[in-house]
């Protein structure tokens, strides 16, 4: 059962009644994919976006919010498909010449397009905007077709303890990710500034007027669980119908590094383990692959079916699945 009555795009034996408003959390490629899927399945629906803000970085004195942008740019037809982030068509001039004169830092490849989102945010944080506005003001090019909105408008991001030749030491999660490639283990995650942080307005508005809410298969520690850290966002999920699907199959991430995550935080790599780390006060439905039938948690409802977003139909087929059980759970 869900845990909410009937919401507004549900008639009260669980019948669609129009548009629908739905949430989804979401962090960079799988999310901004799944996304796509979950647009072209629901073009009439209002769809809001709560992008995860924890891996923004500052660099060259620019802001970069590497999610937030990689779900525009996907959802704006602008992102470079083969890679799924940064933008098609891309140039790497201005990289080359910062190389030149020894700028650091040179692990971080910034495109010349890119260079320019970038520029147009920072100028507009400095003018006294907030990230929200500013994110709003962006999709106006690029037209996403859906609510976008950051989980925070404060500045929190997401530090890594590492221990290396240098000795234990925080890096940023960028510095992690994409320098070091995960290849030096983590041994924990903090979200600077999550303590003091609140949800960006209208976040926690859109939670509460939503009928569904769907979790991409992001990364459930640094994408997802990022945006859960936010004070407030979990409390208010917990009181919607809420289905997530596994972004683990067969015991390994479906793209990227979200094995090293779960490790940090003393997690199996397991759709099961997942869904126990979500847990079933958070999670009312379940979507694994068909390879992870038999997970199960009391409470929650599990659903197995192919999950591997190999093209834009596949994803909408699985978002399609997501949300077809959601509206079951919230009759």
């Amino acid at each position: 059962m869900g845990k909410t009555t009937p919401a507004v795009g549900l008639s009260v034996t669980g019948e669609r009644l129009g548009r629908m408003h739905i949430v989804s959390l979401a962090g960079g490629i799988g999310g901004a994919r799944f996304l796509r899927g979950l647009r072209a399945t629901e073009p009439d629906s209002t769809i809001t976006v709560i992008g995860n803000t924890g891996d923004d970085i500052t660099l060259f004195g620019l802001r970069v919010c590497p999610d937030l942008d990689t779900v525009m740019y996907t959802l704006g037809n602008g992102i470079d498909e083969e890679q799924g982030w940064g933008r098609a068509k891309e140039s790497h001039v201005v990289k080359e010449e910062l190389a030149a004169y020894r700028m650091e830092p040179q692990w971080f490849g910034l495109g010349d397009r890119d260079f320019a989102t970038h520029i147009v945010r920072s100028q507009m944080l400095a003018a006294g905007y907030p990230l929200s506005q500013i994110t709003k003001a962006l999709c106006t090019r690029w037209q996403p077709g859906v609510r976008l909105l950051p989980m925070s408008d404060d500045r929190c991001e997401t530090h890594v303890v590492i221990e290396d030749e240098h000795g234990k030491r925080a890096v940023h999660f960028q510095e992690w990710w994409v320098r070091l490639r995960a290849s030096v283990p983590a041994q924990s995650f903090a979200l600077v500034g999550a303590d003091t942080a609140k949800p960006a307005p209208g976040v926690l508005e859109a939670v509460e007027d939503a009928d569904v809410v769907i979790l991409p298969p992001s990364n459930p520690v640094v994408s997802i669980g990022t945006i859960l850290q936010v004070p407030g966002i979990r409390d208010a999920l917990t009181a919607k119908t809420v289905v997530g699907v596994s972004p683990i199959i067969g015991g390994a991430p479906v793209r990227g590094m979200a094995d090293a995550c779960l490790t940090a935080i003393g997690v199996e790599t397991s759709a099961q383990a997942v869904l126990e780390l979500y847990g079933s006060d958070l999670i009312d439905g379940w979507l694994v692959a068909e390879e992870d039938e038999g997970v199960a948690l009391d409470g929650v409802r599990v659903v197995a079916r192919p999950i591997l977003m190999h093209d834009a139909e596949a994803a909408a087929g699985i978002a399609r699945t997501a949300l077809d059980l959601a509206l079951e759970l919230a009759r």
